[in-house]
């Protein structure tokens, strides 16, 4: 895997469960807190970074 892919799929996977966290209303303090929207939103970044890794590693082990 390419280190600044893995990189980028992390951070959007730790933002991805931000926004869910203040969505749900776990993480207060925010215009965020408790808006639906923004969970689902957090949603698709957790999964677009499934997607990412999934495709990182699949490059991977062609070039092997």
């Amino acid at each position: 895997m390419r280190p600044a892919g893995l990189v980028s799929a992390v951070l959007l996977l730790l933002v991805g469960l931000v926004w869910m966290g203040q969505g749900l209303g776990y993480v207060k303090g925010s215009f965020m807190t408790g808006v639906m929207l923004w969970f689902w939103i957090g949603l698709g970044c957790v999964i677009g970074a499934g997607v990412l890794v999934g495709i990182l590693a699949r490059r991977g082990s062609r070039a092997n």
